[in-house]
């Protein structure tokens, strides 16, 4: 004789199809005829009496009792005691139909755990507690951006950027209220009219004389936040079939009008320049433009503008935006590479990249977000062939993987770093903060904007996309770290990082229970925090496409740490100069970012992923969010 099987008694009352429920009778005969009793049993006729005695007495019990497990509502019920003369003449006809029939299969019964998940990462979407907080936390960053506009308009107003400290305002931009365009569409997608309203009446009585009066301002800094603002509170105030997000302030011609004036005075750098690569400076006034000192433009600079005036041809009608700034694409695609990466510098004058320094940090950050934006905004419906730049990003993606990426020691975070001499030179475990757009912006190009979950159920993935993907969270966490391993929890603006070649003892981020004390490495002239952006944007844009809570929780830290650290109780948050040390000395500036990019992220990443979607909505490189769909 066998022995049983190894499964519990609860198991008999299961078989294997999709875990039905077995009948009472299934139950009782399964366990009559696998016991010993069967034999002995079966082998007389007394026993095969008692058997049909058995079945037939089970079958008169069912026949003649109704289901205990049936549960009838009250009308039912009123329903069922009308027909039932009605049935009585088919009613033991019913109940044998039912007793042969064969009973439903029924999905598997999931455990309470998990009931209500997510593709198994613990997120419960219908949990109230969770989404409560979540709420609240959002709620405290429209504070935050309440408090630091409130800094600004008593003290700065119309100024380009608030001194917090001193409680006045400087124009370091140009001197067009650069503050008041960064943060109009942050007080859109907040809803916060009242800010709308007094930056909406700015910009309609002041900024129009401001543009036509004003002497030099950077093409890519003007362009990025004046121009880019202009055209994100046009589309969200309603234009051109767009979200009106608000009511408040002028109309949203008034917005489309200034952008067209300011544009047309931008293009004179792409006019006067002997080549495709456009002058750095513009002098507004005069309608005329030069190089920056030494000659030179940044390749980042000059290669992200497109966005913005691709969106301004589209809502004007008018193609030689466009057509512009495309140039200058189209020619660095002739342009010879590394990889598919580039040097951090380009001559207006030859057309050519200068020097051999690679890195993606400042000056060539933006260059690789564009390539992938640009072809994610009129790719897929603008008749110009704009499939060149998806080959050069994903070119660029494997020179990154296979040039800059690192691991640090001894507690391996993936990193990436610097070519400062070209490809054949010694490689720097030196990584700025800027660099931390990088994990956002890999993760859009895996999955254009879809969640991970939607992409892959469209097979949309391929190996290499997941790969990036990959690549992004591991980077995601490098940057978190890069504030958690300080002792104000706020990053540096430059980390270098421990490997086999590079070390520099005593010069860590000060928290001792990080980790990755040993692995982050923070130089005197580094520890600088500026409210920069990067790291809460990739946040945003991560946990958006993998859906994973972590990317809130550690946004959340991060908030916590400007509240802490940051600001002013007059108004405003500043830059410090020591993320090392508590209490930080404090720097007396606000960048237009931190109410432009920084507070908008974080606002973004704990609300609903459904307010400015990342597959409708491409955000330039200062955050302001430029529908993707063109006019072909």
């Amino acid at each position: 004789m066998s022995s049983s099987l190894p499964y519990s008694r609860k198991d008999v009352h299961y078989d294997n199809a999709k875990f039905r429920h077995r009948s009472f009778f299934k139950v009782i005969t399964q366990s009559f005829l696998t016991s010993n009793v069967r034999r002995d049993c079966l082998g007389c006729s007394t026993g095969k009496f008692l058997l049909l005695l058995l079945i037939f007495g089970v079958s008169y019990l069912m026949l003649t009792h109704t289901s205990p497990g049936r549960v009838v509502s009250h009308d039912q019920a009123i329903v069922n005691g009308n027909s039932e003369g009605d049935r009585s003449n088919t009613h033991d006809e019913g109940r044998l139909k039912k007793l042969w029939r064969r009973a439903p299969r029924l999905p598997p019964r999931l455990s309470p755990d998990t009931k209500g998940t997510n593709n198994g990462i613990g997120h419960v979407p219908g949990n109230q507690d969770v989404r409560s907080t979540w709420i609240t936390r959002q709620q405290k960053v429209k504070e935050a951006f309440v408090h630091a506009w409130s800094g600004y308009k008593k003290y700065a107003m119309g100024y380009d950027e608030l001194m917090p400290l001193s409680q006045h305002g400087t124009d370091g931009l140009g001197g067009l209220g650069a503050t008041v365009v960064d943060a109009l569409d942050t007080a859109m997608i907040m809803g916060i009219d009242e800010v709308v309203a007094d930056a909406g009446s700015w910009v309609e009585e002041h900024l129009s004389e401001r543009i036509s009066k004003k002497g030099q301002v950077n093409l890519f800094e003007t362009t990025i936040r004046v121009l880019g603002g202009l055209l994100s509170a046009y589309h969200l105030s309603g234009g051109e079939k767009g979200l009106n997000l608000t009511h408040a302030g002028p109309k949203p011609a008034v917005y489309l009008e200034t952008a067209k004036d300011l544009a047309d005075r931008l293009l004179s750098a792409f006019t006067a320049s002997p080549t495709p690569i456009p002058f750095s400076d513009v002098i507004l006034h005069e309608k005329s433009a030069h190089p920056a000192p030494g000659g030179l433009s940044s390749t980042s600079e000059v290669s992200t503008l497109q966005l913005e005036f691709n969106y301004l041809s589209s809502v004007s009608g008018d193609p030689k935006y466009s057509l512009e700034a495309m140039k200058v694409l189209d020619h660095i695609r002739t342009l010879p590479k590394i990889e598919g990466l580039v040097p951090i510098y380009i001559s207006p004058q030859s057309g050519a990249f200068s020097g051999e320094n690679i890195r993606l940090g400042s000056r060539g950050d933006s260059y690789y977000e564009y390539l992938i934006k640009v072809w994610l905004q009129c790719g897929a419906s603008s008749s110009r062939n704009t499939s060149y730049l998806h080959e050069m990003y994903t070119e660029a993606m494997k020179g990154v993987r296979h040039l800059l990426v690192r691991k640090s020691i001894p507690n391996g975070l993936v990193f990436v770093g610097e070519l400062p001499y070209g490809s054949q030179s010694d490689f720097s475990p030196k990584m700025d903060h800027l660099v931390c757009f990088l994990p956002g912006t890999l993760a859009l190009g895996a999955t254009k904007g879809l969640t991970k979950e939607q992409a892959m159920k469209n097979n949309m993935l391929n190996f290499e996309d997941l790969e990036n993907l990959k690549l992004a969270e591991d980077l995601a966490k490098t940057c978190f770290e890069m504030y958690a391993v300080t002792s104000t929890g706020l990053a540096p603006e430059i980390a270098y990082f421990h490997t086999e070649e590079f070390s520099d003892q005593g010069l860590d981020g000060g928290n001792k229970s990080s980790k990755y004390v040993n692995d982050i490495i923070i130089k005197p002239a580094d520890r600088h925090n500026l409210l920069r952006p990067e790291t809460v944007e990739s946040l945003f844009v991560l946990y958006r496409i993998t859906e994973d809570p972590k990317y809130r929780e550690w946004g959340w830290q991060i908030f916590e740490a400007f509240e802490k650290h940051t600001k002013v109780g007059t108004g405003g948050y500043c830059s410090l100069d020591d993320v090392t040390s508590v209490p930080p000395h404090r720097r007396d500036k606000m960048e237009t970012f931190f109410l432009g990019e920084t507070l908008k992220y974080l606002y973004l990443l704990f609300g609903n992923s459904s307010v400015i979607p990342l597959d409708k909505f491409v955000f330039n490189t200062e955050a302001h969010p430029i529908p993707i769909s063109l006019k072909k």
